[in-house]
C-alpha cells in the first residue's frame, strides 16, 4: 500500500536558524517558509535527490507541535510521511486491520497541496505516520 518515503518531518524551535544550518553548513537546497494554519505549523521543505526534509516549527499556540517541542526543546524527528495512491482506500484498509487515524479520519490538504492523513504513532512503533495522496 505504502509508495515512497515523502519526506522525514524535524520539529524545531527556531525555523530560520535550523534553515540557515541546512543551508550554510549542509549545502542544502531550502525553499521558502510556508504558513500551514490547517495545521498549526510553518515548514520549509529541503530538497533531497532521493526526498525531502521538512523542517516546522509551531504557528500560533494550538500548535499540535508544541508539546513535542516541550518534551524535546532543541527538535528531532516528528513523524514520516509516506505516499500512497488512493488515500481513501488506504484508510479504509487501515481502519479495517485496527490501526488509528487521528483528527476523524477525514483527510486534510498538506503542504504540497494534496489529502494527507496521520496514523496513531502507538501503532507503528511509536512513529507517528503521514500518509499522503500521491
Amino acid at each position: 500500500m505504502i509508495g515512497r518515503l515523502n519526506h522525514v518531518a524535524i520539529a524545531v524551535p527556531d525555523l530560520a536558524e535550523a534553515a540557515r544550518r541546512y543551508r550554510e553548513m549542509l549545502g542544502a537546497e531550502v525553499g521558502p517558509p510556508q504558513d500551514e494554519p490547517d495545521h498549526g505549523v510553518r515548514v520549509v521543505f529541503i530538497t533531497l535527490p532521493n526526498t525531502k526534509i521538512e523542517l516546522l516549527e509551531p504557528l500560533g499556540d494550538a500548535s499540535p507541535i508544541r508539546g513535542f517541542l516541550e518534551k524535546n526543546p532543541s527538535g528531532g524527528i516528528h513523524h514520516i510521511c509516506y505516499e500512497v495512491d488512493d488515500i481513501i482506500a488506504a484508510r479504509e484498509h487501515l481502519l479495517a486491520t485496527g490501526a488509528r487515524v487521528l483528527g476523524g479520519g477525514e483527510p486534510k490538504i498538506g503542504a504540497h497541496g494534496k489529502p494527507v492523513l496521520f496514523l496513531h504513532p502507538r501503532d507503528f512503533n511509536g512513529t507517528l505516520i503521514e500518509l499522503e495522496e500521491a
